[in-house]
């Protein structure tokens, strides 16, 4: 549904995105991760037909972006981070100047069923001004499926949202998928990246990873595992004499031991811990968490994310 070859823009001589490969399945909610600057905007403007590429190749829905900008953009939502409304008017008459715009064939239906299921049939006849920022936030997802786009571009659509407004726009979106919707993501909240996507890719100008979300977990874990000591001694670190351990540290009632291969090697650890007089409580993989993987891909200095 979105494919990019060798995707490319700069300003002046900065590159905001370089040589960007990917590709998003129909149904697919893909996360774009990275640090602020790391094109991930750039991005999205360039897919939408907001921005031109200075090099590369990229199409949206079976669409060449730069060639076929209109039959894109009649294709595709965006909820941008600040979505602006025409604030004296109503949210009924806000979504269907928009549905207009876009030529639904039924203007006056189609928004009354996004009112209905975005929860905001009750504030129809209320100016926009009136609304809180979380039933603004519905009304922009709703002007932006108001013309039943196959591809979707979410920047940012939780931000700033009290939790229960935040959970409820995750729902729907995480619906989205089921409709054979696809979803380009963008986001800095990490747990919701890991919550509603198939697929993460993390960005920072060149695209450094894209994988499942375990998968990434998985790949960047290592072979470090955490033996939960009941009678903790430096000996235990200090007298193992295992060939498959590569090191051993002891923090407090926590054992961490570096092993060749995990799986095959915890059975030989315990046996030699117990030989040494271990009263073992637990063993577990040190799993890293997304923002574990994350902060080491983009180099642990991105403080917004």
């Amino acid at each position: 549904m979105i494919h990019t070859e060798a995707l490319t823009r700069t300003f002046g001589s900065r590159p905001a995105v370089d040589g960007l490969d990917l590709d998003v399945r129909e149904g697919e909610i893909v996360g774009l991760l990275g640090p602020n600057g790391a094109g991930k905007t750039t991005t999205v403007r360039m897919l939408a037909c907001l921005l031109s590429p200075t090099s590369g190749r990229a199409w949206v829905a079976g669409h060449e972006v730069g060639k076929e900008g209109q039959a894109i953009r009649s294709r595709v939502g965006i909820l941008t981070e600040a979505p602006g409304f025409y604030k004296r008017l109503s949210v009924e008459r806000n979504l269907r100047y928009f549905a207009e715009l876009y030529g639904v064939s039924d203007p006056r239906r189609r928004v009354q069923h996004y009112l209905a299921r975005l929860g905001l049939a009750d504030r129809s006849p209320d100016a926009v001004a009136t609304l809180s920022k979380g039933l603004r936030q519905r009304l922009a997802l709703a002007r932006a499926l108001v013309h039943e786009p196959q591809v979707l571009f979410l920047d940012e659509p939780t931000s700033g949202l009290d939790p229960e407004s935040a959970r409820d726009v995750r729902q729907f979106i995480g619906e989205l998928a089921s409709e054979r919707r696809t979803v380009l993501l963008c986001t800095h909240n990490l747990p919701e990246a890991e919550e509603l996507c198939t697929r993460i890719a993390v960005l920072r100008t060149r695209l450094i990873a894209l994988d499942r979300p375990e998968a990434l977990k998985e790949r960047m874990s290592g072979s470090r595992v955490i033996v939960e000591l009941a009678n903790p001694r430096a000996e235990f670190a200090t007298g193992l004499h295992l060939s498959v351990v590569r090191a051993a540290s002891l923090d407090g009632s926590a054992l961490a031991v570096e092993v060749a291969d995990p799986e095959r090697d915890v059975p030989a650890l315990v046996r030699r811990l117990v030989e040494l007089g271990a009263e073992i409580r637990s063993v577990q993989r040190d799993e890293r968490t997304l923002e574990d993987v994350y902060l080491e891909l983009v180099g642990g200095d991105d403080a917004s994310a």
